[in-house]
């Protein structure tokens, strides 16, 4: 995110890991997309801001993530982190997967935070059991993510329940809940990001959020209607994964938005990122633009300019060990800017008001699909986290 970005504005610990001695050396490698926890000694998977950019001492050159960093902002996609002078967070998520990770080890650094949640007398008093377990999800999901709004500088984004991904005053009364309960641990709505599906519905609830200054993170994007219309809502973070659209592609075919970029020889999923930002830009939207599932470095070169790319450690692995000539003949080029937002032209179709009906006929197969696919994958992560909580409830030595 840019200067406002992760670090003031942001986005996958506690305090105990800043208190962790300097002995402790890490192991800094990639894992699943979704966040977990995992250590030699409970060390947790978070996404964070990759700030060593300098080239190593006999390079005598920089090296091309640092001069990348001049671009955009090269984020880890889900990293393990145990050494906070080399690899300072600035940005964390908490979902039911991170969730899922802290309880599979009990020695976790977070584990105290979701035995407290499972111990909430608050939560032990309601009167029905699922009323129970909302509470107690809800109680961890905000006990952790305190616990990493402690390590990061900027913005920690908490996951909203997928199941209520067609509901937009359930969505709307979710994150004001887990909202109420950050307030009450003192962790502030600017530190705070909420990452909702970009269903139609929660678009609409992304919209009245950010109308009470509640920040917005719209992930599970995957076609220009889906975009414009969060932008258009005012959401505060918008998220294309570039490498799925790209997948989609090359086994199906029949989607309008993705056969016309495939005609003019263009990936799908950078054509995509492309319009967002320009039509961002073009138009004055406050939206932050994330490109993720990124593939190859190349796909971090063909979007330079855009706020954030999520990349994975061994393509950022790959950028820091390649050092760039000290040439002026050896530049990048910024392919997304505020002159290429001027000089893209846009149909009066994609200018459109969006509404429910206009957005329902603009989804093509892809997005109907993929965005179905991430919601059932965030659903089922959910209900684990329920049905493992009730079997571990109440917690030992609480």
């Amino acid at each position: 995110m840019s200067a406002t970005s992760f670090h003031t504005a942001s986005l996958t610990s506690s305090s105990i890991l800043l208190q962790q001695d300097k002995r402790t050396r890490f192991a800094l490698r990639s894992v699943t997309p979704v966040s977990a926890i995992t250590s030699r000694r409970s060390c947790a998977r978070i996404r964070a801001s990759y700030t060593d950019y300098s080239a190593s001492a006999n390079t005598g050159g920089r090296t091309e993530l640092d001069a990348l960093s001049h671009y955009s902002e090269v984020v880890p996609d889900t990293v393990v982190f145990d050494d906070f002078e080399r690899f300072p967070p600035t940005a964390a998520t908490v979902s039911s997967s991170l969730l899922l990770g802290i309880c599979s080890l009990p020695d976790t650094t977070f584990k105290g935070a979701v035995d407290t949640a499972l111990a909430d007398k608050e939560c032990y008093g309601l009167g029905t059991p699922d009323a129970r377990m909302t509470c107690f999800v809800n109680k961890a999901l905000v006990n952790v993510g305190g616990e990493l709004s402690k390590l990061v500088p900027g913005r920690v984004s908490t996951e909203v329940d997928a199941r209520l991904a067609y509901d937009t005053h359930a969505i709307v009364g979710k994150v004001e809940r887990l909202l109420q309960l950050y307030n009450s641990i003192d962790v502030p709505a600017e530190r705070l990001l909420f990452k909702i599906p970009a269903t139609w519905q929660g678009i609409e609830a992304a919209r009245l959020l950010e109308s009470e200054g509640i920040q917005t993170h719209m992930t599970f994007v995957y076609s220009f209607c889906q975009a414009a219309a969060a932008a258009q809502a005012g959401a505060s973070v918008i998220q294309i994964f570039v490498g799925r659209l790209r997948d989609w592609a090359r086994n199906h075919s029949g989607d309008p938005e993705i056969d016309a970029a495939l005609k003019r020889g263009e990936d799908p999923g950078l054509a995509l990122v492309t319009k967002t930002y320009n039509y961002i830009h073009k138009y004055g939207h406050k939206s932050k633009l994330m490109v993720a599932s990124i593939r190859n470095k190349q796909d971090v070169f063909n979007v330079l300019g855009v706020d954030y790319i999520i990349t994975p450690l061994k393509i950022l692995q790959a950028l820091k060990e390649s050092v760039t000539p000290d040439d002026d003949k050896y530049t990048f080029v910024k392919r997304l800017s505020s002159q290429s937002a001027a000089a893209y032209n846009f149909t009066d179709e994609e200018l459109v008001k969006w509404d429910q009906l206009s957005f329902a006929s603009g989804m093509g197969p892809a997005a109907l699909e993929l965005l179905a696919s991430g919601m059932d994958g965030y659903s089922n992560q959910a209900k684990r986290v329920e049905e493992l909580f009730g079997k571990i409830w109440p917690p030992p030595n609480v």
